[in-house]
Formats: structure tokens, C-alpha cells, sequence
């Protein structure tokens, strides 16, 4: 009961890539940037066991960005020609590669870094994946000239990939969609069903992330245009809750989402945002607590899996260290609180 995690990403080592950055560039190249990733994966698992978490993962350490890192190993995408574009609604511009003809695997995307990780923990293994909506979101298109056909030629090869994954002995996959929170319509009509073609035939649990965005400036400001009641997730919840899909992971502390909106995911495991990851501010394990007694009120305990908000790649490390550290000790607080365990 009360199995903890994180989101996804975590801080990549100062001797890895750059840091602070969403989009870092990397400190080495060839076999040296290879073994330097093994290195920081197989670190951020240690620190992860360390903290006490029940569930882990390679914290996105192979990848430059949650998104292109998937991308790199896609026929059809060019990466040599980048161009500028508003992502998340315009909420700020990114340098993105374009999609130039059919897509298709080169072979597998994250053999590497699932196989590692896998070999160096007992603990249950969570991989994460970008979903449809928000890949497409995230490059330029140049061929399909239909969103929603280019969503689920994307997520064909996810599911290609996510299979592979569950072959590797990854338990969890889950795929992150913060694009759910701007194109609520499009995510109620099309992207949850895009989520499930990528899950498909998978026995293993399926996840799916939704968050107002990484603890970066622009979702910062965007955050404070969205009034006193962020009431994006009603939209996506009912389609989600439908769904084959196992877990949803949410936003909740230091959040305007009213928690009341986690009813409307009966019957599936909720993931709780426990860890703010826009401020450098570490909780407390009393406020861990507090608002895992809260989300209680709506998620029955058997379903209330405590976690980050979102990714914690653009954070300090020894700040991420430390929130870790606050997940697990106010879990373990929760459930004296709550269970007398």
C-alpha cells in the first residue's frame, strides 16, 4: 500500500550534460557519453533505493529531452533541420526536428538503459514514454498533415517499443501526455485512444502521466493565468477512466486542481503528486502526509500510489536528492497516520 515513485526524469550529473536545462547538451561524446550514461543511471537507481522509493526508474538519464530522446531512433525525422515552433499552445517556442516522410523504427529505442537498469535492482521497474499527443505536439509535421493520423502512426511504434520494454522485465510503463492539459477537447476525443493503441497487447501496468509541465519559467507564468481552480483534468478524466489503461498520474500539491476531480477516476490507481517540482522549497513529511490524507478523501488507500508532480530533470540535484528522501519519509508517515502500519 502507498507504493511511491516519481514521475520520470531526474537531474543529469554536472559531468553528463548540462544542468538546470531542459534541453542540456551533452559533456561527452562516442563511447565516453555511453558509459557516462550508464553511469548516471545506474547512480540515480542507487539513490532512488537509498531514499527509500518502492518503485524506480532510470530517470531519463540517456535522453536529451523526455520527447526527442524517443525520436532519435525514428526513420523520418530530421534532426539535421530544426525549426523553431510554439509548443503546449505557444506557451514557449522550442527547437524541434521535422517529420519529412513515413515513420519507422530503426530498431530499438531504449534497449540500453531498460536492460541496465533492470540488472541492477530487485525493485519494481518503471520506464516512461512520451504519448502521441504530445510527441506531436513537440515536432513539426512536413508529411502526414493530419494530427491525429500522425499521432497514431507515433503511437505504433511506441507500442512497438513499449512490448520490446516489457520483454526487457519492466513492470510499469507509462506514458507522459502534458499536452492532455491544453488540448483537453482533442485529448478527450482522440489522445486517450492514441495512449491505449501505444499500451496495446501490454500485460504489464500501464500509466499515464498528466501534469501542468516541468518546473520551468513559462509553465510557471502559465500556471498563474489559470486562475483559482485548474479544472483541465475534468475534461480527460471520464475519457481516461474508460480506458484499458491501469494508473493515471496527477498534479496535487501546491496545485489549484480541485482534489475532488480525483473521483472521476474510479477503478483506476491513482498516482499522487505529493512533491512540488517548481519550487526548491523541500516538503516536510507532515506536509507529504497532509496531502496524501487529503487525495484519501477521494482515491480508496489500495489505489493511492504517492509520487511527484512531475519530472525533476531541470532541478538541482541535491535538491531532487532531497525530495526523494521527503517522498518516502512522508509516505512512511501516511501510513501510521492512516493504515497503523
Amino acid at each position: 500500500m502507498f507504493e511511491t515513485s516519481i514521475v520520470g526524469s531526474l537531474p543529469k550529473p554536472a559531468w553528463l550534460a548540462e544542468t538546470n536545462k531542459l534541453w542540456p547538451q551533452w559533456r561527452a561524446e562516442g563511447d565516453a557519453l555511453v558509459q557516462a550514461k550508464a553511469d548516471a543511471t545506474l547512480l540515480w537507481i542507487k539513490a532512488q533505493e537509498d531514499a527509500g522509493l518502492d518503485i524506480v526508474c532510470d530517470g531519463e538519464q540517456s535522453r536529451q529531452h523526455f520527447v526527442h530522446g524517443f525520436l532519435e531512433q525514428i526513420e523520418g525525422i530530421d534532426f539535421e533541420h530544426k525549426v523553431k515552433m510554439g509548443i503546449r499552445d505557444n506557451r514557449y517556442d522550442a527547437m524541434v526536428p521535422q517529420v519529412v516522410s513515413a515513420l519507422r523504427l530503426k530498431g530499438r529505442v531504449h534497449a540500453f538503459e531498460a536492460q541496465l537498469a533492470r540488472a541492477h535492482t530487485k525493485k519494481k521497474l518503471k520506464f516512461t514514454l512520451p504519448g502521441p499527443m504530445t510527441i506531436v505536439d513537440t515536432v513539426a509535421d512536413r508529411f502526414y498533415g493530419d494530427k491525429v493520423k500522425m499521432a497514431f502512426a507515433f503511437a505504433e511504434l511506441l507500442n512497438q517499443e513499449a512490448l520490446a520494454l516489457q520483454a526487457d522485465g519492466v513492470d510499469i510503463i507509462q506514458f507522459d501526455e502534458p499536452a492532455f492539459n491544453v488540448y483537453m477537447q482533442d485529448a478527450a476525443d482522440w489522445g486517450v485512444q492514441a495512449v491505449e493503441r501505444a499500451a496495446e497487447g501490454l500485460t504489464c501496468t500501464t500509466a499515464v502521466h498528466i501534469c501542468y509541465g516541468y518546473g520551468i519559467k513559462a509553465n510557471t507564468d502559465w500556471k498563474s493565468t489559470l486562475g483559482d481552480e485548474w479544472r483541465q483534468y475534468e475534461a480527460v478524466f471520464p475519457a481516461l477512466a474508460r480506458s484499458r489503461i491501469d494508473q493515471v498520474s496527477l498534479e496535487c500539491i501546491h496545485s489549484h486542481v480541485p482534489p475532488d476531480l480525483m473521483k472521476l477516476l474510479a477503478g483506476k490507481d491513482v498516482l499522487v503528486g505529493v512533491i512540488d517540482v517548481a519550487s526548491d522549497v523541500v516538503e516536510t513529511p507532515e506536509e507529504v502526509a497532509d496531502t496524501i490524507g487529503r487525495a484519501l478523501e477521494f482515491v480508496p488507500k489500495e489505489r493511492l500510489f504517492p509520487c511527484t508532480n512531475c519530472g525533476l530533470a531541470p532541478m538541482g540535484r541535491d535538491v531532487a536528492w532531497r525530495k526523494l528522501k521527503a517522498l518516502a519519509e512522508g509516505t512512511r508517515l501516511a501510513k501510521e497516520r492512516f493504515t497503523g502500519m
